[in-house]
């Protein structure tokens, strides 16, 4: 369903017409929530540390993830030991609280799963990022920096670096509002971010109007085996073999697009965001061996199978995203 609504709203048609009233009548909501905001008629808070956002105004992935996880090794490397929130999408357990790198997906959502592995820094969940980020500082009072995944809107948290960042190829999609189209805020928001980031190539500079923009590109490195970690191989291993590639994730053709660069020729099998794999899912897949991202196999852990392989991603981009970052943190400080 997700995937068909993410096609609908590539174009225009006479049912989107339909919809354009619903998308005005959000527009001014959306707005007036931000203006009650900004004027202080509706209390947001502040935290002892600086906090960076990372978020966009699509509905769907955009590649916030790999993104996160770039900015905490850089932070780091820059002498700073972030910590993380997220809201932590789909996850059962209601609760705010810590995730590990063992913590089940289920339970507190993929994402945050996948960032605790890969960032090494503390990752908190919550629907209230404002708590979340008191309760992460108060576990680690040496956390001098958070990072929030995704909560552009959720203004309630205040921030002092805004990052947004969109699917290159697909853009804001029609450009209108929900429900007529993808996006939670107007393009006019952009304007007031401080970096923008394309997860791959510009389909079209025309969305930007003119501002700079960060391209970031997703780098493969060698598949892994889900059973047994320690077990890698390159994808020229994989030939004359039967592949099946499986994708819950936002663009699901990013990750075939990788695996045909990489001289595979498999049959896929897309699904939506955030689906909750199940080992029925791949009792119908006949293959030799099953390829999948990362996302998807903190997912599948729990059932792995010999024949189960990922192909882990790192974000590559440029030093000028990290100096925005830095310049506005060194103006904090005077």
């Amino acid at each position: 369903m997700a995937n068909w609504l993410q096609r609908q709203w590539t174009r225009f048609t006479f049912w989107h017409l339909l919809l354009l009233p619903l998308s005005w009548i959000f527009g001014v909501l959306v707005s007036a929530r931000r203006l009650l905001y900004k004027s202080g008629c509706i209390k947001s808070y502040r935290l002892n540390v600086p906090v960076v956002v990372v978020g966009n105004i699509n509905v769907g992935g955009t590649g916030k993830t790999p993104l996160v996880i770039w900015l905490a090794e850089q932070l780091k490397l820059a002498g700073y030991k972030p910590g993380i929130i997220s809201r932590g999408y789909g996850r059962s357990l209601k609760q705010m609280m810590q995730v590990q790198a063992s913590s089940r997906p289920d339970e507190v959502g993929d994402e945050p799963v996948l960032i605790a592995r890969r960032a090494d820094c503390p990752v908190f969940v919550g629907s209230d990022r404002v708590l979340a980020g008191h309760a992460l500082l108060k576990a680690y009072p040496d956390c001098n920096i958070i990072i929030s995944d995704d909560g552009l809107q959720h203004y309630r948290l205040q921030r002092d670096v805004e990052i947004v960042v969109f699917d290159g190829a697909k853009g804001f999609g029609n450009g209108a509002l929900l429900p007529a189209g993808p996006l939670r805020e107007s393009k006019a928001r952009l304007k007031l971010a401080d970096a923008l980031v394309s997860n791959g190539q510009i389909k079209s500079y025309d969305d930007l109007s003119g501002q700079q923009c960060v391209e970031m590109q997703l780098q493969a490195a060698q598949f892994y085996n889900l059973a047994d970690e320690q077990v890698r191989l390159d994808a020229a291993t994989f030939a004359n073999k039967k592949i099946a590639a499986v994708a819950g994730i936002g663009n699901p053709e990013r990750f075939f697009e990788q695996l045909r660069r990489q001289g595979l020729e498999f049959e896929s099998f897309s699904y939506s965001d955030h689906h909750a794999f199940q080992s029925e899912d791949f009792e119908k897949i006949s293959a030799d061996i099953v390829v999948m991202t990362e996302k998807d196999a903190v997912k599948c852990r729990a059932f792995a199978k010999p024949d189960f392989w990922v192909l882990p991603v790192s974000a590559l981009i440029s030093q000028d995203l990290l100096t925005i970052i830095l310049s506005k943190l060194n103006l904090l400080r005077k």
